[in-house]
């Protein structure tokens, strides 16, 4: 008896250990510790399929889902890269949040509705798209893989995806559009310099840009500790692609800082951007504005009463600010402090078709893909993009057939479930 007892307890706490060691974090430790449990205290469901982190997939065609992306990327980006696009900032709770915040809410399936066609479809602005997915800005993407922003837009080309451009971009403007085949949207870090920002929109614009997305997110400055780790462990010389030595400096190689005279910038965000900026901007340029990184109701009646064109709710991918709140959990509020003025578009932790889904049910227009096509970058290049695009586009087919919604115009509120209010 006292050795049966000893053997369950020694058992016991190899589990602990195993559950605490870092080299076995994530699900090859979950395997291994269920090895040691009884049968009666297997997880359920019991995860069956292979274990091996180490074992990465080497073909777009491979993948399962976005996730299979992220490890390939990490293998091929030099940590520098890497951790600045995997970083969320302090203690990465709003990171997180952005995808525990989507458990929050449940589908509410409908029966015996004809989804034999699925019309994933939508109006943006003006424009029609094959499907609500898209390709969110995301700056400096040669750091990722030599096709960069073109490759992107090369990829959404290819599905018909919406493109917004980042003003951080390694491309020109005029590239990546001649890329798409089709007008893009841009991004706008306003700057504390209204003579740069002017230039560079109304370059957007000349390039046939149809729309402003102006970041209202990034005025406090940011602790991205993720990056700060990583770095040190960068061992490559730097000083040939970044110079550091001042902000002017750093921005002159840029795609679309060339040329502007950067005399007196002192920073690519605005710490004192109030909404004048946009009634200024209206004057300067016949683009449609979006605020980029709304996440208020009072915030988003004030964009109403602005007479802005859209808004996009956005922590920015966690990068913003810490606040511990998902972005499809402000989502709702904002739909309604608009009142139905103007769409909203939505990004910030969408990894799935039912993700996808349910912002569509709590009122987005559109949802903006950040992270999981540069993973696909970075992993393959454009197949990698165009892959990750069409795993999303299938996903968001398939979560529509089992919610029993043909078109985007029957998806509601009524097919999706507040477990906090319910």
């Amino acid at each position: 008896m006292s050795s049966s007892r000893d053997t369950f307890v020694n058992r016991r706490r190899l589990i602990r250990f195993l559950a605490a060691s870092p080299l076995f974090a994530g699900s090859t430790g979950i395997a291994l510790a269920q090895e040691f449990l009884p049968r009666s205290r297997y997880s359920d469901p019991v995860t069956w399929w292979p274990q091996d982190p180490t074992h990465l997939i080497k073909d777009p065609k491979e993948a399962i889902n976005v996730f299979d992306f992220e490890p390939v990327a990490r293998q091929n980006v030099p940590p520098a890269h890497f951790g600045y696009m995997a970083s969320g900032i302090d203690d990465e709770v709003t990171l997180r949040a952005n995808r525990e915040g989507f458990l929050k809410f449940q589908l509410r399936p409908r029966r015996l509705v004809d989804v034999s066609k699925v019309d994933m479809s939508v109006d943006i602005l003006g424009t029609k798209y094959s499907s609500p997915i898209v390709c969110a800005p995301v700056g400096g993407q040669r750091s990722f893989h030599d096709d960069a922003e073109s490759g992107v837009a090369r990829a959404a080309k290819a599905g018909d995806h919406l493109q917004i451009l980042s003003t951080m971009t390694s491309d020109t403007v005029e590239d990546v559009t001649k890329a798409r085949g089709a007008p893009i949207w841009f991004q706008l870090y306003a700057t504390n310099k209204w003579e740069v920002a002017a230039a560079i929109t109304k370059r957007a614009e000349n390039a046939g840009c149809t729309a402003l997305a102006v970041t209202v997110d990034r005025s406090g400055g940011r602790n991205q500790e993720t990056l700060a780790r990583l770095r040190p462990s960068d061992t490559r010389d730097c000083s040939g692609c970044h110079d550091r030595t001042n902000l002017q400096s750093s921005l002159k190689t840029r795609a679309m800082w060339k040329g502007l005279d950067l005399t007196g910038l002192t920073n690519t965000q605005s710490s004192a951007m109030t909404w004048d900026f946009f009634k200024r901007m209206r004057d300067h340029t016949k683009m449609k504005i979006l605020a980029k990184g709304i996440l208020a109701w009072e915030d988003a009646a004030m964009a109403a009463d602005a007479g802005l064109d859209g808004i996009i709710v956005s922590n920015h991918g966690g990068r913003a600010e810490d606040s511990g709140r998902g972005a499809i959990e402000s989502l709702r509020e904002v739909v309604d402090g608009v009142g139905g003025a103007m769409p909203v578009l939505v990004d910030s932790g969408f990894r799935r078709g039912t993700d996808i889904f349910k912002a569509l049910a709590l009122g987005a227009s559109a949802v903006c893909i950040g992270r999981p096509y540069v993973w696909g970058l970075a992993a393959f290049g454009q197949p990698g993009v165009e892959e990750v695009l069409n795993m999303l586009r299938r996903e968001l087919a398939l979560v529509m057939r089992q919610a029993g919604t043909p078109s985007l115009a029957r998806i509601d509120s009524s097919y999706v479930i507040d477990r906090g209010h319910w």
